[in-house]
């Protein structure tokens, strides 16, 4: 029945991944994968090598960028499935598997998040693979000689999350915590013989970062600098309202029991639960917790939620039903908002009629380029149009094996804010249902220098 269940959702997330058009964001990536290169400014590459390889499959559409998000739930849920059976030993398998992949494909992190691609996508998927290979090597029943591929094993797809986003270092770190303070692991050989294993999967991003002046790095780290404790509050009511959207409410409320639950009889969950989590709320004293950034605790707290011997039946279906109704409102818009306030079509709405009606515009004015700062922008009039090639000024450009940089007779494109219309510009709004959702500012045509970016083939 579960199987059957996750079949019927991959194909709700393959149809929502190819009939929501890309948000700039995604672009952006796409963009990546059509230069492949270990790292990038914003995250490591994981992302655009999945890009790469679902364009190839089936093309450079919607559904090619996101197509291997939908198919790595049915892995990452066995994963976690057999995951249960050692990490929660407590519970009876392979009925807490069943549980625990029906909660984490329940949550609207998992449930929409796996229809787009984002960094987030392939972090889940490995995370799930590594706490399948955690639980065969932290297996009491095995000596530590056979134990030790697996730890080697969990490296690897340590190290593999990693390149798909930093944030699985918290996961690395609660792990060592959990092997520090437990003897019959701090006495295995495994853990430390798997060191070297973590640093050579991480090494291609580690090394692309050390040839490119730590700049990947530098900036991820450079947001845990910031401390403005009087705003505590409003991070802090912001991370968890998150949350409670993100996980659902009821499983949010099983989430958060479970982990108080494991921090008394589950050692190894609490640990990899509380690292990220300290760091996240003392993040919240000095800055704005995105939503997502969580998301690598999502299967662990999915595990951990089963400590609490609640039922699950309502928390699921209430996950479902909700992650449902947001799938059936980006596809179909049957609740008729206006669409500047609609959180779905504010990203994704209007963007091929106003690409077209720009490019056409720019070359009937002589232009020979579109140009825009904004690194999104660009990614997203890239994809959509291929009358005229897009020039990017952003600096981080220059970190792509990108083209050589290039003058051009161009426009400038840039998101409208409040003030006046420079002179000579004009104003063209992406619009949905002749409303319009954002309004640009586009300049008259000049010599632009930039990095030209890949066409959509």
């Amino acid at each position: 029945m579960f199987w059957a269940l996750l079949a019927v959702l991959t194909v709700i997330r393959l149809h929502l991944a190819a009939n929501v058009p890309l948000t700039p964001d995604e672009a952006y990536y796409w963009v990546w994968s059509r230069n492949l290169q270990p790292g990038y400014l914003d995250h490591p590459f994981m992302v655009a090598l999945w890009i790469r390889v679902g364009t190839w499959i089936v093309g450079e559409t919607p559904l090619g960028v996101r197509l291997l998000g939908p198919l790595s739930v049915l892995p990452g849920s066995w994963a976690l499935y057999h995951a249960a059976r050692r990490l929660l030993p407590s519970c009876s398998w392979p009925t807490s598997g069943l549980k625990a992949a029906l909660l984490l494909n329940a949550t609207l992190m998992l449930g929409l998040g796996a229809a787009t691609m984002t960094p987030d996508t392939p972090l889940l998927f490995f995370i799930t693979l590594f706490l399948y290979t955690l639980s065969r090597a932290v297996d009491p029943g095995l000596k530590p000689r056979a134990a030790l591929p697996w730890w080697i094993g969990s490296a690897v797809l340590l190290g593999l999350a990693f390149d798909s986003k930093y944030t699985a270092v918290l996961i690395g770190a609660g792990l060592g915590s959990a092997v520090l303070t437990t003897g019959r692991l701090r006495r295995q050989p495994g853990p430390w013989l798997a060191i070297p294993a973590l640093f050579v999967a991480m090494s291609p991003v580690i090394l692309w970062n050390a040839h490119h002046h730590w700049a990947s790095f530098l900036r991820q780290g450079g947001r845990a600098g910031d401390w403005h404790p009087a705003r505590a509050v409003q991070f802090m009511g912001e991370l968890i309202g998150g949350q409670i959207g993100l996980a659902t409410p009821l499983i949010f409320v099983l989430f958060a029991v479970g982990f108080w639950v494991c921090l008394k009889r589950n050692r190894l969950l609490a640990w990899l639960a509380l690292v990220p989590m300290a760091v996240f709320v003392t993040h919240a004293f000095g800055d704005r917790v995105q939503p997502n950034w969580p998301a690598v605790i999502y299967p662990v707290f999915a595990l951990a939620a089963l400590e609490t011997g609640w039922r699950i039946r309502w928390p699921v279906i209430s996950g479902l039903a909700l992650t449902l109704i947001v799938c059936i409102q980006a596809v179909f818009s049957p609740l008729r908002l206006v669409p500047h306030r609609d959180p779905v079509l504010r990203l994704t709405g209007g963007w091929e009629t106003f690409s077209r009606q720009l490019a056409l515009k720019a070359k009937a004015q002589g232009a020979t380029a579109l140009a825009a700062e904004d690194y999104a922008l660009a990614s997203r009039l890239a994809f959509t149009q291929n009358i005229l090639p897009v020039i990017g000024t952003d600096p981080r450009w220059h970190l792509f094996r990108l083209r050589a940089a290039v003058s051009a007779k161009a426009v400038m494109v840039e998101e409208q804010r409040h003030g006046a219309v420079p002179a000579k510009s004009v104003t063209l709004c992406r619009e949905v249902r002749a409303q319009s959702i954002r309004c640009y500012t586009v300049s008259p045509p000049g010599f632009t220098t930039g990095v030209q970016l890949p066409e959509r083939s």
